[in-house]
């Protein structure tokens, strides 16, 4: 089952129930997916329940809404009213055996390490090859985690992902995203997946490994679906990149717990046993890792340049273009209370 978030005009938010070519809209009271699983978890009915007695007679063409004809416009499909308090946005890297080689060629360049040399991105992925799978109900080892951002950071298929003036660069990351919902009792609930762009710095983190935590304050994309029950065992996808209506560079992936080092169940462990990510009502969205992207192959994305995602069992591709922005970095000065200028 996938689910849409929507925005319409005249008729605000709504979300509805992908049906093929068809939106299938739910009852107006429901206007967020936010507030549709905080009253699923607490029915304590499955979502296939719940949901079937809860759509409305609308529909929408939903060839229209993903070419953006419709009034109707695609929201990402998950996120939370309060955006900039409520919502955070992480990750996990270094979960692919190509991004971990990546990430390794990256830095022995930078530090002129022979290739005889295991760096640490190296280490930690090793580490999750020996300790990242542990016997169901056991801790394995942890992983890299990152900090994204929070929800105002996130945007919509078809949005573009901004690069601004202070960065080095922005290049596409082909990922699935889960979309977790903390409950009133602070038990965190995954209420489904996504196809994701988490779009990162390359450049700035190239140039001393450092500096890979201001590289990922930067935009990202989740949607067009929220996928209930979806699949993550053995996921292929394609990730591409198209400029001037043609393809510029396309690759297929695989993503899912055969293609990691570590499973769901310990990527999800070491994320929410901190307490101040089990807070009550709020949402979380967490990247996955990506296995190939084109910085890892050289090429350098531009102004207008079509990045796309997408995974089998997914819904549509997540489609978003590069925005660029011109000019020269402004200095934000930091006034004292009491000082107008």
């Amino acid at each position: 089952m996938r689910l849409v978030q929507l925005y319409h005009p005249e008729k605000g938010r709504r979300i509805a129930k992908v049906e093929k070519d068809r939106l299938i809209l739910f009852r107006e009271r429901w206007d967020s997916t936010h507030q549709l699983f905080t009253d699923i978890i607490e029915s304590a009915r499955s979502p296939e329940t719940f949901i079937s007695a809860e759509l409305s007679s609308e529909s929408a063409d939903y060839d229209n809404v993903y070419s953006g004809t419709s009034q109707w416009k695609l929201l990402p499909p998950f996120d939370h009213p309060d955006t900039h308090h409520a919502c955070m946005l992480s990750g996990t890297g270094l979960t692919h055996r190509a991004s971990a080689e990546n990430r390794e060629k990256m830095h022995q360049k930078m530090s002129g390490q022979e290739e005889a040399n295991i760096t640490d991105s190296m280490k930690i992925y090793m580490w999750g090859e020996e300790g990242g799978k542990p016997k169901r109900g056991d801790i394995g080892v942890q992983p890299e985690w990152f900090y994204k951002g929070n929800g105002t950071h996130l945007k919509a298929c078809g949005e573009p992902l901004i690069v601004p003036t202070y960065a080095d660069d922005g290049g596409e990351e082909p990922e699935i995203a889960g979309l977790y919902l903390i409950a009133r009792d602070g038990t965190p609930f995954r209420v489904g997946f996504a196809i994701a762009n988490e779009f990162s710095d390359h450049v700035m983190e190239k140039k001393n490994y450092l500096y890979l935590a201001p590289s990922k304050l930067r935009n990202c994309s989740i949607g067009p679906e929220l996928v209930v029950n979806g699949r993550f065992d053995d996921v292929p996808g394609v990730v591409s990149v198209e400029r001037d209506g043609g393809t510029l560079w396309s690759k297929e992936i695989r993503t899912g717990e055969k293609n990691m080092c570590h499973s769901l169940e310990n990527l999800e462990h070491h994320h929410f046993k901190y307490n101040q990510h089990r807070i009550p009502g709020t949402v979380h969205v967490h990247f996955f890792g990506a296995g190939a992207f084109t910085f890892g192959e050289g090429i350098e994305l531009k102004q207008g340049d079509r990045m796309s995602v997408s995974f089998e069992g997914y819904g549509r591709p997540l489609v978003n273009p590069l925005q660029i922005e011109s000019g020269a970095p402004k200095l934000v000065k930091v006034k004292t209370p009491g000082q107008n200028s």
